[in-house]
């Protein structure tokens, strides 16, 4: 038996900011049946703080509104919209807010945290508060963050001349069938457990039915999509999310005149060969076998 959920942009109320000015809204987890997803947005006033910690866990996140400093123990950073990152299990880190709006990020945690072991999270002792300085996404040492502006979905602004930063597998886009995917966090940024990357289908962008060896998760952000989960049809917009169990076989239309994108993950990182399964291939053996 396979599982999948659909929330709403409106299904699951945020909860009220705690004593620190934070609040997370748990959108995926060990509730639902998940075993390597936990997915959330997170929110921090511009005078709140994240006391230093550390996860058994990996984390993910990308920036969707608004700035937020985070500190790790090679330096502090400012993050803005669009940045995203990895803090490997074990990394100590902070975060403080910044600036004069909420900020708002998406995290991906892999494998899922578990509320028998505290969810898997504990404080460790202070880390050093320095002056933040903006990511520089060319510099070689900044190994485990990037930056993603929607135009980088786009292959037609792929060229040397048009790039905002210079050329590099990190700047690759798939593309087939209407639809273009941006890797985000992989194991080039040194994840292990988990992928975060962006996808966009082009008004005639269809992906068939399918399925996989591991759990994933979509958060809706521009455009509507209609998404079929193990034959039931559902119709996205912006702040919806959706998971997909391992071997929960679901396909996406765009239903829209325009593009639509969200933000996609994947936990476990799939496998080398045979991470797709697509239905479609295998009603064709059988029609070829039975001729």
């Amino acid at each position: 038996m396979t599982a999948h959920l659909v929330r709403r942009a409106t299904d699951v109320p945020p909860p009220a900011y705690d004593e620190h000015g934070h609040r997370r809204r748990g959108l995926v987890g060990e509730d639902d049946g998940s075993v390597h997803t936990g997915f959330g947005i997170c929110e921090l006033l511009p005078d709140g703080a994240i006391g230093p910690h550390v996860h058994s866990y990996e984390e993910s996140f990308c920036v969707l509104d608004g700035t937020v400093v985070l500190d790790v123990p090679e330096g502090s950073y400012l993050l803005e919209e669009g940045d995203y990152g990895l803090l490997p299990t074990g990394v100590p880190h902070a975060w403080r807010g910044a600036g004069d709006t909420v900020a708002r990020w998406a995290d991906m945690l892999a494998p899922v945290p578990r509320a028998r072991y505290g969810h898997d999270t504990q404080a460790v002792p202070a880390l050093p508060r320095r002056d933040p300085v903006r990511l520089d996404v060319r510099d070689p040492r900044t190994r485990s963050f990037g930056h993603f502006e929607p135009a980088q979905m786009e292959p037609g602004k792929q060229s040397q001349d048009l790039l905002a930063v210079s050329a590099s597998m990190r700047t690759a886009l798939l593309v087939y069938s209407g639809i273009t995917v941006k890797m985000m966090v992989d194991g080039d940024l040194g994840a292990v457990a988990s992928t975060m990357f962006m996808v966009q289908y082009a008004p005639d962008g269809v992906a068939g039915t399918h399925d996989h060896p591991f759990e994933e998760t979509y958060l809706i952000l521009e455009g509507t999509v209609d998404a079929t989960f193990d034959g039931s049809v559902y119709r996205l917009g912006p702040g919806d999310v959706a998971w997909a169990g391992a071997g929960c076989v679901h396909g996406f239309t765009n239903a829209g005149a325009g593009p639509v994108r969200w933000l996609e993950t994947q936990a476990p990182q799939p496998p080398v060969r045979h991470s797709y399964r697509f239905t479609r291939d295998w009603e064709y053996l059988r029609e070829v076998v039975e001729s």
